[in-house]
């Protein structure tokens, strides 16, 4: 694959991640971005390396309304606070996250297994006939999982 293709394909699938987290925090509770020093300071008081700061993209507080969360209130919740990996398709999904295709990093996968219930793998369908989502723990992911390989990045 030519570098400047596998550079167009990198945008798309970075402008559809965002289009699913715009249509997670105005459609459903709970849900809230991130910016980098708020993830990093989530890890902090998690006692976890920052190194980790890469393996999520939301936080999810089940049943807190928008208007009583801001990035300043972060400690206040740290305990309710699940840390969300989200994968996103434009693809049709009547049975979300069945028949998911996604790229998961090694370390997200580290990271998922030390924190248990506190992660959250989220399947995202935009699909306008399919519009879900869909929030599994590892264990939860592992179960349902029907292919695993492994590929190797490499840059010379």
């Amino acid at each position: 694959m030519s570098r400047s293709h596998s550079f167009v394909i990198t945008l798309s699938n970075n402008i559809t991640e965002k289009e699913g987290i715009k249509h997670l925090i105005e459609n459903q509770k709970g849900f809230f971005e991130v910016n980098k020093a708020s993830k990093k300071e989530i890890l902090s008081l998690l006692n976890l390396d920052v190194k980790y700061s890469k393996t999520f993209d939301l936080i999810y507080i089940p049943n807190l309304d928008k208007v009583k969360y801001n990035n300043t209130s972060i400690e206040t919740h740290i305990d309710d606070i699940i840390l969300v990996e989200l994968k996103t398709t434009k693809k049709f999904l009547p049975n979300n996250p069945k028949g998911f295709f996604f790229g998961a990093t090694e370390n997200e996968f580290n990271f998922a297994k030390q924190l248990g219930d506190k992660f959250r793998f989220c399947f995202v369908s935009l699909h306008k006939d399919s519009i879900s989502f869909s929030l599994l723990t590892l264990g939860e992911l592992e179960n349902i999982i029907r292919n695993k390989r492994i590929q190797f990045q490499i840059n010379l």
